[in-house]
């Protein structure tokens, strides 16, 4: 049988680290202007609280999205040992494209994917690269795009990036500015004729676009004062929460279902850290759903508390820090199952069941 494996992955973690009081002097602002009364030091408080987030790194000033993009494929690329010119298909998922430093422009012509192509230096003109645009699902959906082309017999390896710098389309005026952090990850894919299956063994994909396309989106800054029209990343919280805590969990068990695939034989859960406590209570409802009584210690790793919400570099970033040893408590071992899922703008949710 064909099965559709992962061969390498590298990351890319930014240099610049900004700890949770580098915000003490933002203008925090309700969304019609209004300045929060509270002091920042009791607003940042409960946003740790709340999100588990204690400092998030960002890009030099230097670097763009497709840059850190390049570097996190480099390095995936090495740890697979192949030649560059082999790879059929590059697919970058981003959100904003590459953002200079200094500016409140969002460029993704040529494509990000493309940028990264020449980076890299290859030459095949048959390796074809685009980009995914997705919201924070967009790298499981990259996965799930090369695995349906290489089942397909139109690809055997692929290159899938997830490459976020939210930095740049941050509003200082909102809260919500302490979640985003910049980052990639990245990883190859192969298809394998093999005896026994492994790999990818099932995935499940769904939207929701009525009410919920505006839970995340692009608006006006919470500047009271300001005629700016730059637009910046901007959520509804609550109802991010009540929707992905809803649907989260019943994409994932679709997910398991497809094959029935038992939640009890799920090793490790690596789920797009977007939030610490809403990531604990998605995983809480999908064993509630699933009629499992306990969920097992260790069972999602989280890297969230010193990384902050990196869009669609979180899965990516995660998996490879878990396969360098970067996180001692968590291991990946052959014959592993687990469950990558993501939640994002859309509003979207995917998952894939994948065997080590």
């Amino acid at each position: 049988m064909k099965n559709t494996v992962i061969i390498g992955s590298g990351s890319y973690i930014p240099e610049v680290e900004v700890e949770n009081n580098t915000f003490m002097e933002n203008p925090f602002s309700f969304n019609d202007g209004r300045r929060i009364q509270n002091n920042n030091s009791d607003v940042i408080a409960k946003f740790q609280e709340i999100t588990g987030i204690q400092s998030r790194r960002y890009v030099n000033k230097d670097q763009t999205c497709s840059e850190i993009a390049s570097i996190s494929a480099k390095r995936a690329i090495e740890d697979a040992g192949i030649d560059p010119e082999t790879i059929d298909m590059i697919i970058v998922a981003h959100n904003f494209g590459d953002v200079i430093s200094g500016s409140n422009q969002t460029d993704i012509v040529p494509s990000i994917a493309s940028r990264v192509k020449h980076q890299l230096g290859i030459k095949n003109p048959f390796c074809v690269p685009y980009d995914i645009i997705f919201g924070c699902p967009g790298w499981v959906q990259g996965m799930i795009q090369a695995h349906i082309y290489i089942q397909a017999g139109e690809a055997k390896r692929c290159l899938i990036i997830g490459s976020e710098v939210l930095s740049r389309v941050v509003d200082p005026f909102d809260r919500d500015t302490m979640i985003f952090a910049d980052g990639s990850g990245a990883v190859i894919i192969e298809g394998k004729e093999e005896e026994t299956k492994r790999g990818i063994l099932s995935h499940a994909t769904v939207s929701h676009t009525l009410e919920e396309k505006d839970y995340l989106f692009f608006g006006k800054s919470f500047n009271r004062f300001g005629n700016e029209p730059t637009k910046f990343i901007k959520m509804k919280g609550h109802k991010i929460y009540q929707y992905a805590l809803t649907e989260v969990p019943k994409a994932m068990k679709h997910c398991l279902d497809k094959i029935d695939l038992p939640l009890e034989n799920i090793d490790k859960i690596l789920l797009h850290q977007a939030n610490e406590k809403m990531d604990e209570a998605i995983v809480k409802r999908l064993y509630k759903t699933c009629n499992v009584k306990e969920v097992p210690e260790g069972i999602m790793p989280m890297i969230i508390e010193r990384l902050g919400n990196s869009s669609v570099a979180t899965v990516p970033t995660l998996y490879d820090m878990i396969q360098k040893g970067e996180l001692p408590k968590h291991k990946l071992s052959p014959d592993n199952k687990l469950l990558f899922a993501s939640v994002g703008a859309g509003m979207n949710i995917n998952c894939i069941a994948y065997q080590v």
